[in-house]
């Protein structure tokens, strides 16, 4: 059985900046400023590290303040729905997605593979931007969220625990598959050998995501029956 891990933002859909201005919106109400938000680039980071990174830069006296990045991140996750109604249209499934999933459902049913989520958003975020474009969060079996962690690199491990915990079996190495856009998606797969999937749908181009060792580099998730391949292989 493999356990297939997605991330969200950049891989499996686009919300249009809702996540930054929400953010940049949480940062303002409850530490007074947002640090260089404009310059800052949030991809492959959790929530609580943004928080962090950001109040960081601009030198805030409660930067490590583990209670204040909570406070933020709270009040992040309750701007969110706005900012998602604000512009729907320009919100996105992104291509191929639908039918990737589709295409795993047989698999997933004969046991064959678990599908779940890998990402930065905080569990409840997560779920927000997953239902504004239409995909239900109950379609993904496990998952885990950078409200586990600040930390990217120890997500893969709390995934599979609780993989494991589902399923009764134990996924370690290569029975692991994160998929992703960003270099860090990447990175976070090797302290436990993951195999990866990166796919040049975000901010990285298929050159920058190949040479950083990805198993597989797709331009996008359209190739279904490729993509199944290398997920399940």
């Amino acid at each position: 059985m493999r356990l297939i891990l997605f991330d969200i933002d950049g891989t499996l859909l686009w919300t249009d900046g809702a996540g930054r201005r929400a953010i940049q919106q949480a940062l303002l109400d409850e530490m007074g400023t947002t640090g260089p938000i404009d310059t800052y680039r949030f991809d492959g980071k959790t929530d609580p590290q943004i928080v962090r990174e950001l109040m960081t830069l601009a030198e805030h006296p409660d930067a490590e303040v583990e209670e204040r990045i909570a406070a933020v991140c709270r009040r992040y996750v309750g701007l969110l729905t706005a900012e998602l109604q604000k512009a729907p249209h320009n919100m996105r499934l992104l291509p191929g997605v639908r039918e990737l999933l589709a295409a795993l459902e047989p698999h997933e049913s004969e046991g064959r593979a678990l599908v779940g989520l890998l990402t930065g958003n905080l569990a409840g975020g997560a779920a927000l931007k997953l239902t504004a474009v239409g995909l239900d969060p109950a379609r993904f079996a496990v998952g885990a969220y950078g409200s586990d962690s600040a930390r990217r690199p120890e997500l893969p491990a709390i995934a599979a625990q609780r993989a494991t915990q589902r399923t009764g079996r134990t996924f370690s190495g290569a029975d692991i598959v994160i998929v992703g856009d960003t270099p860090d998606d990447v990175a976070c797969a090797r302290p436990i050998g993951a195999r990866t999937v990166a796919v040049a749908t975000g901010f990285y181009d298929v050159t920058k995501l190949r040479a950083t060792g990805a198993a597989y580099v797709f331009e996008n998730l359209t190739d279904t029956p490729a993509l199944t391949d290398a997920l399940l292989g």
